[in-house]
């Protein structure tokens, strides 16, 4: 397949990329902040609102598009009406936190979105996240191409740019303890970077995954308890867990990664991505993979 990636140089992106590269022509279009330097991919250094920029792109078609960073409203439409090629399916990297909170259910495909802005830096993530799901659809429909979105719950692996288990790992290692909420009652589901690079790369030019939906998370639901538990096995470490209060997480302001509270938990059905062949690591077979390769990169 021919296929244009938006993003492509971190985390997720990176790891599609390297999942995709060999048997299909790649193509990627980022701010070429972190260049991949790969003679068999051709690599377009533009900023993805810079729509004369993206007119440039001389392709006449792609197969699929796969875009790990829109964000904000208008920057799937921008994409699709600046570019002058034309397109089969367009690959939308969303969220689980597109469908509205406090449900106390668990979520598939089918449930409704959240429709509040909660304000500030998350409020603006979420209602971006939902503008550009119906964008997407809108995108696609006027010109007849087939639109797939994924939403991921809490992603970990190698690379992760976001604080998640990255700052437990520098923790252990520098210090020998972590900062544990006690009496946090939260619940999370996470999924390893690699099974979203295969979900993803399943999904391409699949007419099983046209105009459908995936959630994509582990079924194991998380608490800060069995983290803590679960980063003790990877690490073969008995460090030490500094008890601190949720409130006195949410007074001083300390960033920790995932819910606090059964209140601000949600949980989703992951299964449906099945249908595409894609299965799960195992939570600490994934975790035990991503800290080996912390080490690696720490020394």
């Amino acid at each position: 397949m021919k296929i244009l990636v938006i993003g492509g140089s971190y985390f997720v992106g990176r790891a599609f990329v390297g999942l995709a590269a060999g048997e299909n022509d790649l193509y990627l279009l980022n701010r070429g902040n972190h260049p991949l330097n790969d003679p068999a991919i051709r690599e377009y250094s533009m900023d993805r609102h810079d729509g004369k920029a993206v007119a440039s792109i001389e392709e006449p078609h792609f197969d699929v598009i796969v875009d790990f960073c829109a964000y904000e409203r208008g920057d799937i439409r921008g994409i699709a009406e600046n570019l002058k090629a034309s397109f089969d399916q367009y690959l939308f990297v969303s969220t689980c936190d597109v469908y509205r909170r406090g449900t106390m259910r668990v979520m598939d495909e089918e449930e409704e979105l959240e429709s509040r802005d909660f304000g500030g830096e998350a409020g603006a993530y979420i209602t971006g996240k939902v503008a550009l799901e119906g964008e997407l659809r809108e995108c696609c429909r006027e010109r007849g191409a087939a639109f797939t979105s994924v939403r991921p719950a809490f992603i970990y692996g190698p690379d992760n740019y976001a604080p998640r288990e990255g700052i437990y790992f520098k923790w252990i290692t520098a210090a020998g303890q972590i900062l544990h909420p006690s009496d946090a009652d939260g619940e999370f589901q996470m999924v390893y970077v690699r099974d979203v690079a295969a979900a993803l790369l399943a999904a391409c030019g699949n007419p099983a995954a046209y105009d459908r939906v995936y959630n994509l998370c582990g079924p194991e639901r998380v608490t800060y308890d069995s983290f803590a538990e679960l980063l003790q096995r990877v690490t073969g470490t008995a460090f030490e867990r500094v008890p601190v209060s949720v409130q006195n997480v949410i007074g001083q302001g300390i960033p920790l990664p995932f819910p606090l509270t059964k209140e601000e938990s949600n949980w989703y059905d992951g299964s449906r991505v099945a249908e595409l062949g894609v299965s799960y690591t195992a939570l600490e077979e994934g975790m035990k993979y991503t800290y080996q390769d912390y080490r690696i990169r720490s020394v």
